[in-house]
């Protein structure tokens, strides 16, 4: 009995001598930092490494300092064009403040995700669908600043954030695609009027040049001739010499009446 009761004595003073040791002795990853609080006063921030702190008279808080991906959950968004939308974006931010990160805010995870939540629809609600579709970038670019700026007394930076869907209902989707393609439909006729009107210069500018030269003109008809004779058709084709056509009564007259 004796014995049984000497074991439970040195067990139980190893488990309260692990247990001191605990409480006095912390070791800090490179990535992590420990936020000293003595006699619930804010102390010093320590680490990466060994740690010692006297028991019972100082606590830690331990802060990740890597960077942390905040999924924003979906939000719904009335567009300033009155388009309901279903916007979700990603998140990306770090601490770089620790004592703040501690004492300024109870969960910064928490607070920068209701914040990412808020601005997110508070920014695109400004801005028309297709700002939305087509210029993602500058959206990124202001609410990851409006956030930043926000953050910073939490001690918290936000590197980035990116927008990653943006679900339109099935109508609207149906309105942007007539849309698009009547777009298409007007880019097509301004095209074929804008070739219409340059075949027509170049054929004005052409005719002002055969008309300076006879001989141009009769080099111009005998090299269509050429064409026609190459082709397999039943055409038949009397040249006649243009210079003969005043010389015949009837066609002057004909020319004259034009």
């Amino acid at each position: 009995m004796n014995l049984f009761g000497g074991f439970t004595f040195y067990a139980v003073l190893i488990v309260l001598l692990l247990a001191f040791l605990g409480s006095v002795i912390k070791i800090l990853r490179e990535y992590e930092r420990g936020v000293v609080f003595t006699l619930g006063r804010f102390t010093s921030t320590k680490g990466p490494g060994l740690i010692l702190l006297i028991p019972f008279v100082q606590q830690m808080v331990r802060v990740d300092l890597r960077t942390l991906v905040l999924d924003v959950p979906g939000q719904d968004v009335i567009s300033r064009d009155n388009v309901s939308v279903r916007v979700n974006a990603v998140l990306y931010f770090r601490v770089i403040d620790p004592e703040k990160a501690t004492i300024q805010v109870e969960d910064f995870m928490m607070a920068t995700s209701q914040l990412a939540q808020t601005t997110l629809r508070s920014v695109l609600g400004k801005h028309d669908l297709d700002e939305m579709l087509a210029e993602r970038d500058k959206l990124n670019a202001d609410i990851q600043e409006i956030l930043d700026r926000q953050t910073d007394a939490w001690g918290i930076k936000v590197a980035n954030v990116e927008i990653k869907h943006v679900d339109i209902d099935e109508s609207m989707v149906r309105a942007i695609a007539r849309q698009a393609e009547a777009e298409r439909e007007r880019r097509a006729k301004i095209i074929n009027a804008e070739g219409e009107q340059q075949a027509a210069q170049k054929l004005l500018e052409a005719a002002e040049i055969l008309s300076g030269r006879p001989e141009a003109m009769q080099l111009r008809y005998l090299s269509t001739l050429n064409v026609l004779a190459g082709e397999k058709n039943s055409t038949i084709v009397f040249p006649f010499p243009m210079e003969l056509a005043s010389l015949v009564p009837g066609m002057g007259k004909w020319k004259g009446e034009d």
